[in-house]
Formats: C-alpha cells, sequence, structure tokens
C-alpha cells in the first residue's frame, strides 16, 4: 500500500493487540506475515482485560496463548474484521492468509488457550487449508512456515473439510543466499501450489481430512491407590517432614502466647512419637481401613486426642505404594485413584472412547477406569506426521563396510604421518 501509494492513510501506527486500529471495520481480503514467536507480556493487561471483559464480543474471546508467542493473537485479530455472511442471500464473507510457523499447528494440550484458539476456528469451519512452505524462504529466518487460509464464506466441496497442501520440497536453491534465505519458489512451483489449492483434490502433495479428524479427547486414566502400611523407625522419621505434623509447633501468635503455643506443640509431637514407637514395627499392613483402625486405637489406649491434620500426616508417612496391597476406598467404598499414577490418552473424536479404552488400556493396565469429569476436547494439526514417509534403514552389512573402510582409511594416514 505505502509502495503503490493506495490508501496510505489506511495504514495505522500503534501495536495491533492493545491498540485495534480499524475498530469496527471489516475487510474483504487479509493477508499477514506476522513476526513469529512474539512474546505479548508488556500488553497482557489489555488483552486479559479484553478477553475477561468482552469475551467473544471482543477479539480474543476464545481463550489466550501461552505468553511468549502471540501468533494466534494475530489470527483471532483478523477473524474479527471478517464480513459475516448473509444466511438468506449468501452474500458477505471474508477470506484470509497468515504465515505461522509449526508451533500453532499443535502447541498447547487439550484445554488450554492455543487448542481453544484451534477448536473454535475448526469448529466454525473457518479453517480451509494449509500450505506448507520450504524451509530457508525468509531473510531473517530459516524454519519451515506454513500459509493458514481460513474463510467463513467456504464452497460447498470444502464444507467440513481442511486441506493440507505439502509444499516443502517445492523450491529451488538462490544462486546467492540473502541472510537465512537460500530457497526460492519458481513460477513452476507457484503454480503448482496454486492449481492444487484450486482443484481441491488429493495428490502426492495435498491430503484432505474431516474437521473432526483434527479433534481429539484427553481423557484422564485412574489407576486405584494400594499403600501399605508400617510403623517401622524409617517411616517414624518421615513424619517429621510432614506440613501437617510441623504445624504443631508453629503459632500465629506473637510474643508469650506464640512460645507457649509452639511449646505445647512440641509436647504433643514428643507424645506421637512414643505412641507410634510403641507400635509392631516389623508389621507389614495393606489394608487401610484396617490400620487406621489400629492406629487410632493405639491413640485412646494412650488417650490422646491429635487433630486431623496430624493423624492424616501420620497415615502419609507410615504409607507407601505396594501393588500387592488391597485397593484404597472412600466413604462409599470407591477405588481411590493414585495421583503419581495418573495417565492421558488422546482419543480421536470419531472414535469411541470405550472401544479405544478397552483396546488401548485394559489389556495393558487393569483396575483402571476413566474419569469422566475430567475429559475435554482439543484440536491439533499434525501436518508432518499426514505426510511422513517411512524409508527403510540401510543394511547393517552395508554399513558395517563403509565403516570398516573408514578405519582403514584413517589407520593408513595415520601410518603415513608416523613415517
Amino acid at each position: 500500500m505505502m509502495i503503490k501509494g493506495q490508501n496510505p492513510q489506511n495504514i495505522v501506527r500503534g501495536n495491533s493487540f492493545s491498540e485495534d486500529g480499524h475498530v469496527g471495520k471489516k475487510f474483504d481480503y487479509m493477508l499477514s506475515n506476522p513476526p513469529f514467536g512474539v512474546e505479548w507480556k508488556k500488553v497482557q493487561k489489555e488483552i486479559e482485560d479484553e478477553h475477561d471483559k468482552q469475551g467473544f464480543a471482543g477479539r480474543f474471546g476464545p481463550g489466550l496463548p501461552r505468553i511468549n508467542d502471540g501468533s494466534l493473537l494475530f489470527l483471532m485479530h483478523m477473524l474479527s474484521k471478517m464480513k459475516p455472511v448473509d444466511p438468506k442471500t449468501g452474500e458477505g464473507g471474508s477470506r484470509l492468509a497468515i504465515v505461522f510457523n509449526g508451533t500453532p499447528l499443535f502447541t498447547g494440550d487439550a484445554g488450554s488457550g492455543e487448542s481453544e484458539i484451534r477448536k473454535w476456528v475448526i469448529e466454525n469451519d473457518w479453517l480451509e487449508a494449509i500450505v506448507a512452505l520450504p524451509d530457508q524462504l525468509f531473510y531473517n529466518t530459516g524454519i519451515s512456515t506454513y500459509v493458514w487460509i481460513v474463510t467463513n464464506r467456504k464452497p460447498k466441496p470444502r464444507k467440513g473439510k481442511v486441506q493440507l497442501v505439502n509444499g516443502v520440497e517445492l523450491f529451488r536453491k538462490m544462486r546467492k543466499s540473502l541472510g537465512n534465505k537460500r530457497n526460492e519458489l519458481s513460477k513452476e512451483h507457484i503454480s503448482t501450489l496454486v492449481q492444487t489449492y484450486g482443484e481441491f483434490l488429493t495428490s502426492d502433495i495435498a491430503k484432505i481430512f474431516d474437521n473432526k479428524d483434527f479433534g481429539y479427547r484427553r481423557i484422564t486414566v485412574e489407576r486405584p491407590l494400594r499403600l501399605n502400611f508400617q510403623a517401622s523407625a524409617e517411616r517414624i522419621e518421615r513424619l517429621s517432614e510432614e506440613s501437617g505434623f510441623t504445624g504443631l509447633t508453629k503459632s500465629k501468635k506473637k510474643g508469650a502466647p506464640g512460645e507457649r503455643e509452639a511449646e505445647e506443640g512440641r509436647v504433643v509431637q514428643e507424645q506421637v512419637f512414643g505412641v507410634l514407637k510403641a507400635l509392631d514395627a516389623t508389621k507389614v499392613v495393606k489394608n487401610r481401613d484396617a490400620f487406621e483402625k489400629r492406629l487410632r486405637g493405639a491413640f485412646q489406649k494412650a488417650k490422646l486426642d491429635v487433630p486431623m491434620p496430624v493423624f492424616k500426616a501420620m497415615m502419609s508417612a507410615l504409607s507407601e505404594r505396594d501393588e500387592t496391597a488391597e485397593i484404597c476406598t472412600d466413604s462409599k467404598g470407591r477405588p481411590e485413584p493414585d495421583v503419581d499414577l495418573r495417565e492421558n490418552e488422546n482419543v480421536p473424536l470419531k472414535e469411541d472412547i470405550n472401544t479405544y479404552f478397552r483396546r488401548e488400556v485394559l489389556p495393558h493396565v487393569p483396575h483402571v477406569w476413566i474419569d469422566e469429569g475430567k475429559t475435554k476436547i482439543g484440536y491439533e494439526i499434525p501436518f508432518t506426521r499426514h505426510f511422513y514417509e517411512y524409508k527403510a534403514l540401510r543394511p547393517l552389512a552395508e554399513i558395517e563396510g563403509e565403516i570398516r573402510a573408514l578405519e582403514a582409511e584413517i589407520q593408513g594416514m595415520l601410518d603415513e604421518a608416523l613415517r
């Protein structure tokens, strides 16, 4: 615009995130090559305020990416400038293209800001295509780049679909590099990419997917908590590291009252140690309820009433994980999860969760279950995975032959140098 003198007054200075220079304006077409991995900490307050207060009425309603990469903020800013489509006439709508590096494709698990933004774009059926370009194509970076083509007016054949075009091999070497720019697209390469995108057909460099192919449910797989209990000297010693126990000697009061309260706590600590050391140190109990009953009985016999935080600290210090122990249950008899053994699985949206669970999880880990309250839907676009081609490794004999030849060559050079 500036070079050609086309409406230079439309160029607005300022930070696009904190100062929307085109408030209320909509555009037919938009192009952008924003900086990669730009940090938005300096305008964090303004962006978070717009997200929290305006929601989807503002630009950043779907979510916010991590603070050190604002790429998807540029995309949402552009999406806010799309013209709406008239549902009766079909008129209106916009198309935009934005250049990204690879991180916006997959960064962020289900529920994260990045995933929520991708989910919003794809479930609204706005993502039309992504074109992967060769690396070393830009002056200031040699990384691979991707052009996202987004529109709210998809033609009928493209509705519910996303096209991936792999153009990473379409380039020619420059006679003289310019900074990191060593590759360039010829007219033939550009024509191939444009034709591939325009024809909307599958080929060796293009694949077409349903929107749901990029979605998944992130399920939380829980394994039961199994503990054994023993009042051994080693485990009793651990009690000194439990916050519920050390809190006995801490007081919020100041001066003499605080010191008196702390001293009373130290007395209780010594009494607790005395009761525990009187228990059978050799006996290992593999049922939590049975050990808890035994422990409570010991303190009742000693006529020592301890606060609940202290009792929980004792149960924690005297326990160890044991796969042969009985499953710990809650007050309703339900298995308690072992948070340290908690795992997550990503189940494709198109696949039934229970079918996946029976096939991929249960055969390997019995007595597990899905915590359905933690299930989240996420979206990612694993571009390179869809175009990966397996290349068989060379035969070992061939590799060994090359190594031996190199060793002989090196030995010959050493013998010559020593003569």
